[in-house]
């Protein structure tokens, strides 16, 4: 016994002990239904006392070619799972939609640089991955392509084979540029998001439009200008800022720079809440009145949005309805269905106090 103690106890050392055969520990832990409930309790209760953690998770995703875990890919790093947001809820969503009792959700990173980001989804335990707001070309994806894992891809981008659950973005940010275009606004700006996933943040060319990665953002983009479009107003007259990532300070920052411009723009449409609501900041900091002097719209429609004062219009997307669809679209995959058609989020446009009138 005391040998068994200073070797890490098996399965066979709680079977000589209680008794019983090996098969029969094995179910005390993978399946109890097969056991009296004394029994039971009484293999558990021996191998506490020799130290016996339980079976290997490694050796049991062999045997059973199940991991039981589902995992969560992002962009930008693992902390913005708990610092954007309109992430926050979609994953929560997703996570309540998943949750069985005996699956666990994995983060992985996935953002577009060299080996050990798709190191990381090679390495993984996984049973299916979610894809969340990835550039076209990350290495992760081919990664995921290898291993021959269920994909769910949330956003972007497009990748045959996978199931997808996207929003109406450029529908969304035409409505957005059509209630300025309505309140009489004509000069215009846009506070995006990256183009691309090198880290770039300031103005953007032409060119950086041209060889973009992020469809969410050439998407909106692209809804932008044509809702503007619609009442005259050409590209070229829209300044578009990048900022690379959804955070208050990138939008505070960005905004700054806009408000800095002559003529100044009297509207600035931003791609997420947390954007608009930095360029609120700054719009204050340089003593410009909401919606007297400018206007500000922005996109997700996050609790924060109808906090403030003023109060956000926004672009309203179902945050939960998106975790929860991409939920069951990684559990159908997971039971063998096929992808099928992308599943798209409708949107609306939420009207509040940070828009009105064009200056005179």
């Amino acid at each position: 016994m005391s040998q068994e103690r200073v070797r890490r106890p098996t399965l066979d050392t709680i079977a000589r002990q209680v008794g019983v055969s090996r098969a029969t520990v094995s179910n005390a832990y993978n399946r109890p239904d097969q056991l009296s409930p004394q029994l039971r309790e009484r293999i558990i209760a021996t191998a506490k006392q020799l130290g016996y953690a339980g079976p290997d998770p490694v050796a049991r995703s062999l045997a059973t070619q199940r991991a039981g875990s589902v995992a969560f890919m992002l962009c930008e790093g693992l902390s913005s799972a708990f610092s954007d947001p309109a992430l926050c809820i979609l994953l929560d969503a997703l996570a309540a939609t998943v949750d069985s009792g005996d699956r666990a959700l994995l983060l992985l990173p996935g953002t577009n640089d060299a080996g050990p980001r798709a190191a990381s989804v090679i390495r993984a335990q996984t049973d299916v991955v979610v894809a969340y707001s990835l550039p076209d070309d990350a290495p992760a994806l081919q990664a995921v392509t290898d291993r021959k894992l269920p994909l769910v891809v949330i956003d972007q981008p497009a990748v045959p084979g996978a199931a997808s659950v996207r929003v109406d973005d450029f529908g969304g940010a035409r409505l957005a540029a059509r209630h300025l275009t309505e309140l009489g606004h004509r000069r215009v700006a846009v506070l995006g998001f990256s183009l691309s996933a090198d880290g770039w943040r300031g103005p953007a060319t032409p060119e950086r439009v041209r060889t973009a990665h992020f469809r969410v953002s050439l998407d909106r983009y692209a809804g932008y200008l044509k809702g503007l479009a619609e009442q005259g107003i050409v590209a070229d007259e829209v300044p578009l800022w990048e900022a690379p990532g959804s955070v208050r300070e990138l939008g505070r920052e960005g905004a700054r720079w806009l408000f800095g411009l002559r003529p100044r723009p009297t509207a600035v449409l931003c791609m997420s809440d947390e954007l608009a609501l930095g360029a609120l900041r700054a719009a204050d900091e340089l003593g410009l009145a909401v919606p007297g002097e400018v206007s500000i719209v922005g996109f997700d429609d996050t609790p924060a949005a109808s906090w403030g004062e003023p109060s956000l219009t926004t672009v309203r997307q179902d945050l939960v309805e998106k975790g929860r669809q991409a939920g069951a679209l990684a559990l159908r995959m997971l039971d063998g269905a096929r992808p099928g058609r992308p599943v798209t989020i409708g949107v609306e446009l939420q009207v509040r106090g940070s828009t009105g009138p064009a200056p005179r």
